[in-house]
């Protein structure tokens, strides 16, 4: 059912490790300082009731990964669960440092458009492919489900339908791909294969185009010795904006350290209340 024309929507189930529903919060509240009319979906199992989400919706087909830790195998909901006619589903450890409401104006020419590469701190397109080699040996298409955009058409539908066959078809998939046995089924890799059988020019905007795109802090891609950047990088909050080494963040960022959350919410909860004060 369609509630809104269009929209941010976010998973977040938490598992014993990681609050992704505190990733949510920080995420939600970035996109509402640039954007206040920007409507915000929520989709979790858990109980939430905090006002920055527009929309707080279930999992339409219930937990299909209650057994075990890999919720990633919920993902295909996400076409159903959104409330929006034109989606943009972000990763919830992520913030928004600057407006990308113009991206729609791209996206809306598309029926799904995936994010293809990732930059580093300098806001530069990344050439590491530590991360990647599984996506080289079998030429699969070098795609992040990080930022995907998707309205309500048959494009759409056949991407997620040929989602949640390969996850829930994964052993028969993994067999196929090179250097797999050890691959778990990431979305990034279910993402990529869906798009090789869909089509990847169905699904992707032509490389000339600089967005969609992430800041992704993993540490080899940003040349560190680890992989907690905070701890290796000077780095600082700036209203919404955050610098890295002196250097403003201009694509969504992508924080990987989970625990980062914390410290964002922590800054907006100073930020906004010195707003609504003033």
């Amino acid at each position: 059912m369609v509630e809104a024309e269009r929209g941010y929507l976010i998973v977040a189930e938490n598992t014993s490790e990681v609050d992704y529903i505190d990733c949510a919060r920080a995420l939600a509240r970035s996109l509402k300082y640039h954007t206040p009319q920007a409507k915000v979906c929520l989709v979790t199992s858990s109980e939430v009731t905090d006002p920055v989400f527009d929309f707080v919706k279930p999992l339409p087909y219930g937990d299909q990964a209650s057994d075990s830790q890999w919720k990633l195998k919920n993902d295909w909901q996400i076409f159903t669960a959104s409330p929006f006619r034109q989606t943009i589903k972000l990763e919830a450890d992520m913030i928004i440092p600057h407006s990308i409401w113009h991206w729609w104006t791209m996206f809306e020419h598309k029926d799904v458009v995936l994010t293809t590469g990732a930059r580093n701190y300098l806001n530069q397109r990344s050439n590491m492919r530590h991360y990647r080699k599984i996506f080289d040996l079998n030429g699969l298409p070098d795609v992040y489900n990080a930022i995907t955009y998707w309205r309500l058409s048959r494009t759409a539908q056949q991407f997620f339908n040929l989602v949640r066959n390969i996850f829930e078809n994964w052993p028969a998939f993994q067999a196929t791909i090179k250097g797999g046995s050890d691959d778990p089924g990431t979305t990034d890799v279910v993402y990529a294969l869906a798009a090789q059988i869909i089509g990847v020019e169905n699904v992707t905007l032509p490389p000339s185009v600089s967005y969609p795109s992430l800041i992704h802090m993993k540490g080899k891609i940003n040349g560190l010795l680890q992989e907690d950047w905070t701890r290796e990088l000077i780095w600082e909050l700036d209203g919404s904006n955050i610098r890295i080494n002196t250097v403003d963040q201009e694509y969504p960022f992508h924080y990987n350290i989970k625990e980062f959350s914390k410290i964002v919410n922590k800054h907006y909860d100073t930020l906004l209340g010195s707003t609504r004060s003033g």
